[in-house]
């Protein structure tokens, strides 16, 4: 099981939908994030790409030598870049980090911002580009020296010096609910990625992905992405869920799911169908809720409850097939802590490791001293 959390380049706060109690981004914070994930024992981090978002490979550029064993999943985006250069990026990032480089691949689901970036391609073009791009790219990151010529894309001599650490390269990740998307995966990814639907559609999505990977001869591993609110109760957990979205007016919704309505993102319009746009039955399944996604685009469930209900309903996608969990929770860097203390001494190693925390550590000082010189100790409650 690999945990991830989450680098909020597109801004965080408190509070969905309003500027209350925001914080920017700054360099200063999403150091603070990434550290705190590394020193916690996350699996890496997830880093968001679009014009919402600083650039995902700067970020990760700049802290990478900040941090020591965080691995960074970063976005490559076929029709936008070439896939040689974008080759030479990835491969130059992983040796610089020393090996810690995962790789995203967007085909982007929203026309606008597409056409923003000069991709005139629709929904289906979009990914036959893709798996041009990846034949390339995987190829030239093996080692060899490619000429291709293709519908969407046509490379000659194509190459690059410097190998990455990876190999055969960076780990593809990769999520797409449509048909063709899942084509794509079957032939060229490592992991394909869902959002977090209920169990049942996520169950139904992993078998359709195997069958198409087994057509192929190949294997896949899974994994979801997933908002999570925790808190030491399921009461404490929903009042939490609840609080996020108090300040967001039903014109926002109304803005917001009139944007998400022109992408041609299947991913995108099963979020949206979950919902909506209503906040009368947000919860979607047992302790899975739909109302991040009222605004937000992307991953719009959140899972909701006590340390317990949480690891329960992991549990439950992990019985699936599932063994990536890219996680997030506002504000990032506090809810980095609280997940890390209250979820991973409940989960597998590595990360019932931290089943230690509220020992006393000899070492140094862990928890407050009590009246100057009595070690606190672990609450029986």
């Amino acid at each position: 099981m690999n945990i991830f959390w989450f680098l909020p380049t597109h801004g965080d706060g408190h509070f969905l939908g309003t500027s209350e109690q925001a914080r920017p981004v700054s360099l200063q914070y999403l150091r603070q994030i990434a550290q705190a994930a590394d020193y916690l024992g996350y699996y890496g981090v997830l880093i968001p790409t679009g014009r919402s978002c600083e650039d995902s490979w700067v970020v990760a550029s700049a802290l990478t030598p900040l941090t020591e064993k965080l691995r960074f999943l970063v976005a490559i985006r076929p029709g936008i870049i070439s896939p040689t250069v974008s080759a030479r990026q990835a491969a130059t990032l992983d040796r610089l980090s020393n090996g810690r480089l995962l790789i995203n691949v967007v085909s982007g689901g929203d026309p606008d911002e597409n056409s923003g970036d000069g991709l005139f391609l629709d929904h289906t073009e979009r990914y036959e580009a893709a798996d041009e791009f990846l034949q390339i790219w995987r190829k030239v990151l093996q080692g060899e020296t490619v000429d291709f010529s293709g519908r969407h894309l046509n490379v000659k001599n194509a190459k690059i010096l410097y190998p990455p650490i990876q190999k055969p390269y960076p780990p593809l990740y990769f999520g797409g609910s449509s048909d063709i998307a899942q084509d794509l995966a079957a032939k060229q990814v490592d992991v394909y990625l869902t959002w977090g639907e209920p169990p049942s559609a996520v169950a139904e999505k992993i078998a359709q992905m195997r069958k198409k990977a087994a057509e192929q001869g190949r294997e896949v591993k899974f994994g979801i992405r997933l908002h999570v609110i925790v808190r030491r109760t399921n009461e404490e957990a929903w009042a939490a869920a609840h609080q996020l979205i108090e300040h967001i007016s039903d014109e926002t919704i109304a803005k917001a799911q009139a944007s998400f309505a022109r992408f041609d993102s299947v991913g995108q319009q099963r979020m949206a169908a979950l919902h909506g746009g209503k906040r009368d039955q947000l919860e979607v399944s047992p302790n899975l809720w739909a109302g991040v996604g009222l605004v937000r685009g992307g991953a719009g469930t959140a899972l909701v409850g006590d340390p317990q209900t949480i690891v329960e309903r992991i549990k439950e996608y992990a019985d699936l097939g599932i063994d990536s969990f890219i996680f997030s929770g506002y504000p990032h860097l506090e809810e980095a802590y609280r997940f890390a203390e209250l979820v991973f001494p409940l989960l597998p190693e590595p990360y019932s490791k931290y089943a230690q925390f509220g020992q006393t550590n000899l070492t140094g000082p862990f928890g407050e001293m009590i009246a100057n010189d009595v070690l606190p100790t672990q609450s029986n409650k």
